[in-house]
């Protein structure tokens, strides 16, 4: 039975408490809109009192549920007998793209992106948000939240040791993999102590490139498209330095479209 307090162990558990709240819905549709975001959205934004209430829900939902693996059981119940064809497991950057591109996420794509989330993150929920819904691909894009250090301080091998086992988990079960290239960051606002964040997001490119070509995997290469000269995101392209905007994901269209069709066509 499902309960609304639950404790420990029990039967069934749904999405109460989880998920994007009206504030961040409606910072994401501004951050997507044309022009000056709107006033009354900053007006929010800033305001102590509503702060404090998101923080309070952050903590519980951290208490509660580390990795959100509630976030979308009620959406993976819904989807029990549909057929899957691919699934976005990512951060911010995955779940905003819904916004930005909602006809993307139809006909069979499904968006599985958790704004904050870092890799031992989305590793807990790989099953239920991913191997569970049985797709023919699942895209796979993280990083910009393990250099931020979100969920503590890890290093590159941590990193690469949680990317290696979600793309395992997904071979082991005829999933095909397109790595999402880490994207690029003008700098990371919320964590302003990590050291040479640029670096790290080229280094982790790097890796992920080498790693699809070891393992045959399609590769989606978002830096090449958004990065500007210094190896920061375009300024034209974002609105923090960190998230594309609706022009930014314009830009990564043509990338993630071609990795689809390659990934759903199979080997060559």
């Amino acid at each position: 039975m499902f309960s609304r307090n639950p404790v420990g162990m029990v039967e069934r558990l749904g999405s109460d408490g989880f998920g994007p709240g009206e504030d961040a819905l409606a910072f994401a549709l501004a951050y997507m809109a044309d022009g000056d975001m709107d006033p009354a959205v900053v007006a929010r934004l800033r305001d102590p009192d509503r702060g404090e209430e998101r923080e309070r829900m952050a903590r519980w939902r951290r208490d509660r549920d580390w990795a959100a693996v509630s976030q979308y059981r009620d959406a993976n119940r819904a989807l029990d007998g549909q057929t899957t064809d691919v699934v976005f497991m990512g951060d911010s950057i995955t779940e905003m793209w819904g916004v930005a591109q909602p006809d993307l996420f139809s006909n069979g794509v499904v968006n599985r992106g958790i704004s904050g989330q870092t890799s031992p993150q989305m590793l807990v929920r790989f099953m239920p948000d991913v191997i569970g819904l049985r797709p023919r691909v699942v895209h796979l894009m993280c990083g910009v939240n393990d250099i931020a250090g979100n969920t503590g301080p890890t290093t590159p091998q941590d990193y690469r040791n949680t990317v290696l086992a979600m793309v395992s988990l997904a071979q082991a079960n005829g999933v095909a993999v397109i790595l999402g290239g880490v994207t690029p960051i003008t700098g990371l606002p919320w964590a302003p102590g990590v050291d040479n964040p640029r670096g790290r997001v080229a280094a982790l490119n790097a890796w992920l490139t080498d790693l699809a070509s070891e393992r045959g995997l399609v590769h989606a290469a978002y830096f090449n498209v958004l990065a500007d000269a210094d190896g920061a995101l375009r300024a034209d392209l974002t609105r923090d330095g960190v998230h594309p905007g609706s022009r930014g994901y314009a830009a990564m269209r043509p990338v993630v479209d071609a990795a689809i069709a390659k990934a759903l066509a199979g080997p060559a």
